[in-house]
């Protein structure tokens, strides 16, 4: 197969849809011989942040000088996005040429009456398979969806990430965060360092779970804690007490005070690492943070006026975006650009962001779980008078930009699937 041919098989699973288990990729794996356990793994998962926090534990062992595979989910522009090394997606064919490599491997599955491996669990078992033969020293593995049974949970990492643990994927994890806590320290194994930086009934789940596998646990804002030195919108400083040493002056380029709480989970992994003997200096650590990026996060695409994209597709990110809106643009303009997926908590994220817009344009995220897409102006009037429906997302930035002046804002978020087709206008 080439590349495009690649494509359309991989599209072509998406008729297995979500089929949650480890049964087939395990087999899967089994057939490949394993690659996934012959790698040195950070695994990440969490409710919001972990792409941020891989970006950052990738930024540093890299920084270091370590060989480093970035395996994240979904992609924004092109699938080579997911299989990133030092920063560089996968080239093209050599995707297509593992894929057909693994063809006869799922069709023997089905042959011996098995079933068929989901989109994700192919996506995943290609991304072992790949930065196995690419001989990374370390992969950072983003958790895809949840944690007991998702793809990404055949490994046996060095450290285990729970960023944080709030209400989404409900129909999949639980309806409440008791439950998607327990879905998510399901990736904790026994004997192996788990950082967190969830509180309250999630911690509570992800202690028990590590007491029960004799998993040492650190909490971040317990045992390592970060102040803020200085706070600007494309650049803050803070100092953080991790359990080893102290880093001042770490300077984040990534926009919003959300991120702190990231940084100070990506420092107590990298921790856990160097206890691993992974060889990584303060200074490393402060010039990975520095250079760290991370496409779709407050992202700017323009000055004037400025476009800001991201991808706050459920409440808690909406939560976080309003908050750095509150922090960084009081009193400017801000024309709102929203598309979102039919399955989220389309009603709270509007109430978060919705009372800082001057305007609204509602449009279509290009996906078959839209849904009733336009029904969001309707909640939309509720908070702003000024609410247009443009089904083509093009149009419906080009209809915020048109209302914008010079010093206003035009926000672009949603479902990562407009963000991406948005950032494409710009790039």
């Amino acid at each position: 197969m080439n590349y495009q041919q690649a494509l359309e098989f991989l599209q072509n699973l998406t008729k297995f849809g979500i089929n949650l288990g480890l049964g087939r990729i395990t087999h899967l794996l089994g057939l490949l011989g394993n690659p996934q356990e012959k790698l040195q793994i950070v695994h990440i998962g969490g409710t919001n942040g972990k792409g941020s926090t891989s970006a950052m534990v990738a930024a540093v062992l890299q920084e270091a000088g370590y060989q480093t595979g970035v395996f994240t989910s979904p992609h924004l522009h092109d699938y080579t996005e997911r299989y990133c090394i030092n920063g560089r997606p996968a080239d093209r064919e050599d995707l297509a040429a593992l894929l057909t490599e693994m063809r006869p491997y799922l069709e023997k599955m089905v042959d011996d009456g098995l079933e068929h491996p989901t989109e994700f669990e192919v996506c995943t078992a290609l991304a072992f398979l790949y930065f196995y033969r690419r001989q990374v020293d370390y992969l950072v593995l983003e958790v895809g969806l949840g944690g007991a049974i998702d793809s990404t949970n055949v490994v046996h990492p060095l450290v285990a990430v729970i960023t944080n643990v709030a209400l989404d994927h409900m129909d999949y994890l639980g309806q409440t965060i008791g439950e998607i806590a327990t879905a998510k320290a399901g990736i904790i194994k026994p004997n192996t360092p788990v950082v967190t930086a969830a509180t309250g009934e999630a911690l509570d789940v992800i202690q028990d779970f590590s007491r029960r596998h004799a998993a040492p646990l650190y909490v971040v804002g317990r045992d390592i804690t970060w102040q803020e030195k200085s706070f600007r919108f494309e650049r803050q400083v803070i100092d953080v007490q991790g359990r080893l040493a102290m880093y001042r002056d770490l300077a984040l380029p990534l926009p919003g005070r959300h991120q702190q709480i990231n940084a100070a989970t990506a420092v107590a992994a990298l921790e856990v690492l160097i206890e691993k003997r992974a060889r990584i200096t303060p200074q490393q650590l402060r010039s990975g943070l520095a250079r760290v990026q991370w496409p779709a996060r407050l992202e700017v695409l323009r000055r004037s006026p400025l476009v800001l994209l991201d991808g706050a597709h459920n409440h808690a990110g909406a939560a976080a975006l309003a908050a750095a809106l509150r922090d960084c643009f009081a009193g400017r303009r801000i024309h709102l650009v929203l598309g979102m997926l039919g399955d989220k908590e389309r009603s709270k994220v509007l109430a978060e962001l919705a009372p800082c817009a001057a305007s609204v344009v509602v449009t279509r995220p290009n996906s078959p779980r839209a849904g009733d897409w336009q029904q969001l102006a309707e909640e939309a009037r509720r908070f702003v008078p000024d609410v247009q429906v443009v089904e083509d997302v093009a149009g419906a930035v080009e209809a915020a930009l048109g209302r914008a002046g010079s010093e206003d804002v035009v926000l672009i978020t949603g479902s990562l699937y407009m963000v991406g087709e948005a950032r494409e206008l710009f790039t």
